[in-house]
């Protein structure tokens, strides 16, 4: 009976310690981040889109979309803008998932009092569901790398960005975060 009982309690606590290892390691690696440069690959409603992205925390970020309508996406901690050739939208970032994206201590807190989950033994990820978002943020489980998230979108479609070579802490020109005229 001993026996079972130590077992038991082994097979309990270990897989916990190993996540609450994981976690300390992603928290670590996350926390040293103040911007963060990267080439993303965006999959909405089965079409991928490519481009490169800056996030500077909080809650700024510049992308350029590959080819196509010379798409761009910007915050100013504030609001959202994505331009092309056509079109021009602007929103609160309250409004979108990037309220929650671009705010590192949000994140921070969030990934403290989240269990981390692992998927086919190569990511961990966590769940946020906060204001109606549904968000997963995932990390490399090899090096605890940000590699990307899953949202929906402000149209309710899901939108699933992978992130790869990314680059942090480099010198980031302010002027990049300045919102699109419409024109």
């Amino acid at each position: 009976m001993k026996n079972l009982f130590f077992f038991f309690i082994i097979f309990i606590l270990i897989p916990n310690n190993l996540n609450a290892s994981n976690k300390d390691k992603v928290l670590k690696k996350f926390n040293k981040i103040e911007n963060i440069s990267f080439n993303f690959i965006q999959t909405i409603n089965g079409k991928d889109e490519k481009g490169k992205c800056i996030i500077k925390y909080p809650k700024k970020i510049f992308c350029e979309y590959e080819k196509r309508n010379n798409k761009i996406l910007v915050s100013n901690g504030s609001s959202l803008v994505i331009k092309n050739d056509r079109q021009y939208y602007r929103y609160p970032i309250k409004s979108t998932p990037f309220e929650f994206l671009l705010d590192k201590n949000f994140l921070v807190n969030k990934i403290k009092s989240s269990t981390l989950g692992e998927v086919e033994d190569k990511y961990l990820f966590f769940e946020i569901n906060e204001k109606n978002n549904n968000i997963y943020i995932f990390f490399s489980k090899d090096n605890y790398d940000l590699i990307g998230w899953q949202v929906e979108d402000v149209y309710q479609n899901l939108a699933v960005t992978y992130i790869f070579n990314t680059s942090i802490n480099n010198t980031v020109d302010k002027k990049l975060f300045k919102l699109p005229s419409q024109d």
